[in-house]
């Protein structure tokens, strides 16, 4: 019987050489994906800017981008059509990464904000503010992280055992989320219809209706919460161990997994702020993501992405690809889009025998 030999032969070098190879050809697909994505951005957003009832084209579009359009195109571009489309990049976004971030720390593919209350309590928060305390613009976006943060600390006193749990906390998410929904509905049902109105995009979720100043303020909450994720994301490999082997690398898992989960609610909160609760956007696109990176990473920049992307192209159907020429909020057609996948993820897991 041979026994290996560890140090500095040739054989160790050409193992650190394939491991060094495999790392590089993962960083490579993982920016090639992330290109093409954001490649598909640039062209839904395009798309957006040259669709509409007032007949400007793809060129008027672009001029008005370049400054060189008239007034009827710089009206339009810039005060209806662009501050839409931004809308949708930020929201997805935020919504993308946080459903990943949800995900990788639970490890649990039914791990997402808005299956688990998340988004209710933002948007039951930023409704509340908005119909009883009369708050608007920034007040409703703090209202809506504080009732984020509240659903998740729930979630997380009851779901905690000695550990954290990831099935136990996705039931009890599932429970406090309806519970959330109720709450929602009797305030809405009990308001002024003209109130109830405006709230109905919390219920729904929608991007028409916002303004340059919101954008501002949640774009930079957005990028200065990328900037956060960036940091911790070399520690998300070592959170989808269990507690014992993350504890054995020196990383106190269970406080890692609440600042991680902090940083998910704060971009819940941040895309609920902006575009209200847009179904099921954190549950598909993090495993979108993670197939085209592939490895099995986080994939957290192509999550991103991928929420961005299909927050765009449901806009894009809702506005005009429907029948009738019938146009309906974003979060009707992602809440088509991911209904059925839930259903499919739901049934594979039982399949597999995963109660998890």
């Amino acid at each position: 019987m041979t026994t290996p030999v560890i140090g500095d032969g040739p054989g160790t070098t050409d193992a650190a050489s394939i491991v060094a190879e495999g790392r590089h050809r993962r960083r490579r697909r993982a920016v090639t994906v992330a290109a093409v994505l954001a490649a598909l951005i640039v062209v839904a957003v395009v798309v957006s800017l040259s669709l509409g009832a007032t007949g400007l084209g793809l060129g008027d579009a672009l001029a008005a981008l370049v400054g060189r359009g008239d007034r009827l195109s710089d009206f339009v571009v810039f005060r209806l059509r662009l501050p839409r489309a931004t809308t949708a990049v930020l929201a997805g976004a935020a919504f993308g990464l946080a459903g990943a971030l949800f995900q990788s720390t639970l490890r649990n593919p039914l791990a997402s904000p808005d299956i688990l209350g998340v988004t209710a309590g933002a948007s039951f928060a930023a409704v509340f503010a908005t119909l009883i305390l009369r708050v608007d613009g920034p007040g409703t976006a703090v209202a809506a992280f504080a009732g984020a943060l509240i659903v998740a600390a729930l979630m997380w006193a009851l779901a905690w055992r000695g550990g954290l749990v990831g099935y136990r906390f996705v039931l009890i998410g599932v429970a406090l989320a309806a519970l959330v929904q109720a709450a929602l509905g009797y305030l809405i049902t009990r308001a002024d219809v003209r109130d109830a109105s405006r709230a109905l995009v919390w219920t729904v979720g929608g991007i028409g209706d916002t303004s340059w100043p919101a954008i501002g303020v949640v774009g930079a909450a957005v990028l200065g919460l990328l900037i956060v994720v960036a940091g911790v994301s070399r520690r998300m490999p070592v959170l989808q161990l269990d507690d014992d082997s993350a504890r054995s690398l020196g990383v106190d898992a269970g406080r890692a997994r609440a600042g991680v989960i902090v940083l998910g609610v704060a971009l819940v909160a941040a895309g609920t702020a902006l575009a209200g609760p847009v179904a099921f956007v954190a549950l598909v696109s993090a495993p979108i993501a993670r197939s085209l990176v592939r490895g099995g990473v986080s994939a957290l920049a192509a999550s991103a992405l991928v929420g961005s992307l299909v927050v765009l192209v449901a806009d894009l159907v809702g506005q005009y690809a429907l029948p009738g020429g019938i146009s309906v909020p974003v979060g009707i057609v992602t809440g088509l889009i991911g209904a059925p996948y839930l259903l499919w993820l739901i049934a594979t897991g039982n399949r597999k025998g995963s109660d998890g």
